[in-house]
């Protein structure tokens, strides 16, 4: 299916790998010795310029955080703020530490921090808080934090938290005798029953998906839902855990269901994911699981979109979100750490994000009946506030409760790991997945194959 995760390839993770050495401690001006990258002086007066590397503004939801973030290092004395548009490359990245030619800030997945903490490539942000003044625990989600942290240092500085929740087809399921409660990941079983009573065919191919699980994009999320992980609380892969073989096995019997995995996949390719023709307006989906961004698509067809929510519940039968997105990080060659720092803590702060929904609603303000979905920033503070005083009710029950479905989450936030092999783990895990679906391989043999490869990049922390 149609998703905005971005699958690593080998070849960017062997090239940081590779490029770890080059990097060593000891090789910039804020290294030292033996002991990693030391923290530069985030105290430091503002002043001269700053370049940023590995994001795009495009939205307002970006653009208003960036003014209001560069307008205030600024009046504190920096010159000038450029921001280099363009998503993080890891290729890139390395041939620039490699050179020392960094920008001073980089925004990248949250799962790679790690990864890059551990070759010295970036530095420890703690000094950094305390410099801005911000108790990362308080501010953020401890458990964004747990995963920009490496070693007993906070290596992050988090943006977004996009949970996963259940988007109800409420016209097709009710056609087909199907609630909410039916669609409870805690109940496997009971989920895929209704699966069953909402899918369709012609000819063996798929005309209408009853659940559709978002694979290979959200499998992770899968096995957190089964109460397994992807690494262990020291960061080693577990990819291979009881409790993912549940999960992974218990995927291909729910696509097995509705045609098999490449025939699922191939109609999913057909939707029109962001179009009016969407597949819940066209009822070529009962249910499935999809990032809160979705629903913000959704609103714009409201009329031919009839859906509703309900959470992706962990083990336990509670809901569940897990600590994925990015985070900024600042380069160990960085020249301008000070200012780096911050303009990340200020483009984060709940000013920036109360601006991102002043301008969201500003931007919309002339549509009648649109929908705002809320703004998932990633720190906990800021996103009390928009749930607070900017979530309403909107005059839709379905979306008003697809809308709380997402914010009722956010009261579990679970931290996907950090790893020193965090690329090789998101890699070797998206690679096992259409193996293990299309019966090529067993699930078992898929993530013991995946396991393997991933344990060739971890290295232990040594705190």
């Amino acid at each position: 299916m149609k998703t905005k995760q971005t699958v690593i390839a080998l070849a960017m993770a062997t090239s940081v790998a590779l490029l770890g050495t080059a990097c060593s401690p000891g090789g910039g001006d804020n290294n030292s010795g033996d002991n990693g990258p030391k923290a530069p002086d985030f105290t430091a007066p503002l002043s001269g310029s700053m370049t940023t590397g590995g994001f795009t503004l495009g939205d307002e939801v970006a653009t208003s955080r960036a003014d209001l973030a560069t307008a205030k290092v600024k009046a504190d004395g920096v010159t000038n703020v450029t921001i280099n548009q363009a998503n993080f490359d890891s290729q890139k990245f390395a041939a620039q530490a490699a050179s020392g030619n960094v920008p001073d800030l980089v925004l990248m997945d949250r799962q790679y921090v790690a990864t890059y903490a551990s070759k010295g490539l970036i530095v420890p942000l703690d000094k950094c808080y305390e410099a801005q003044n911000v108790d990362p625990n308080k501010h953020y989600y401890p458990g964004e934090i747990a995963d920009v942290t490496y070693d007993g240092n906070v290596y992050g500085i988090p943006q977004f938290l996009q949970p996963q929740g259940i988007i109800i087809n409420d016209r097709v399921a009710s056609a087909a005798g199907v609630t909410a409660a039916d669609l409870d990941t805690s109940k496997p079983e009971a989920l895929l029953a209704a699966a069953k009573k909402m899918y369709t065919e012609s000819d063996g191919k798929p005309t209408r998906l009853g659940f559709d699980p978002q694979l290979p994009g959200q499998v992770s999320i899968w096995f957190l839902a089964f109460g397994g992980k992807i690494m262990d609380q020291n960061g080693k892969p577990t990819l291979n855990d009881p409790n993912n073989v549940k999960a992974l096995t218990f995927l291909k019997e729910l696509y097995d269901a509705q045609g098999g995995y490449e025939n699922a996949y191939s109609f999913g390719q057909t939707w029109d994911f962001f179009g009016a023709k969407n597949q819940f307006s066209s009822d070529q989906v009962g249910a499935g699981m999809y990032a809160q961004w979705y629903p913000n698509v959704l609103s714009g067809f409201k009329d031919t979109a009839q859906v509703s929510g309900t959470p992706v519940n962990g083990p336990d039968g509670k809901p569940m979100a897990a600590a994925g997105g990015p985070a900024y990080v600042i380069p160990a060659k960085a020249k301008n750490p000070a200012a780096a720092c911050a303009w990340a803590i200020a483009n984060t702060s709940d000013d920036a994000w109360v601006a991102a929904v002043k301008a969201r609603l500003d931007k919309h303000k002339d549509e009648a009946g649109y929908i705002f979905t809320g703004v998932f920033t990633g720190s906990q503070t800021a996103d009390k506030i928009i749930r607070d005083q900017y979530i309403k009710p909107t005059g839709n029950e379905g979306f008003d409760k697809l809308i709380a479905t997402y914010y009722d989450e956010m009261a579990n936030v679970v931290a996907m790991g950090s790893s020193t092999a965090g690329l090789q783990i998101q890699t070797e895990l998206q690679n096992a997945v259409v193996p293990a679906m299309t019966g090529k391989k067993t699930v078992q043999e898929a993530l013991d194959g995946a396991q393997a490869a991933a344990m060739l990049a971890y290295t232990p922390p040594t705190k």
